[in-house]
């Protein structure tokens, strides 16, 4: 289920950002479950995230409607940060 989770989310914040070759989103295992790890141009990430989180939680409501039962969890984080 990962791969096309991975297209739509992408395609959702190729959207709303300036920077669109900056997107990329990435499928990690965890304890907990799937995690997707969202990461934009630093210049980005307010734009991603919006007011108050509302654009961050817009994203994962969908992505979590798409993925059905199990839900998504979604990371955002910019292109400067390693981990």
């Amino acid at each position: 289920m990962a791969a096309p989770l991975i297209e739509v989310i992408e395609h959702l914040v190729s959207g709303i950002v300036e920077h669109p070759d900056d997107v990329d989103v990435r499928a990690k295992q965890t304890r907990g479950g799937e995690l997707f790890e969202v990461r934009v141009n630093p210049d980005d990430l307010g734009k991603v995230i919006g007011r108050q989180g509302r654009t961050a939680t817009a994203i994962r409501k969908v992505a979590g409607a798409i993925a059905g039962r199990g839900g998504a969890r979604i990371d955002f984080v910019d292109v400067d940060r390693r981990s």
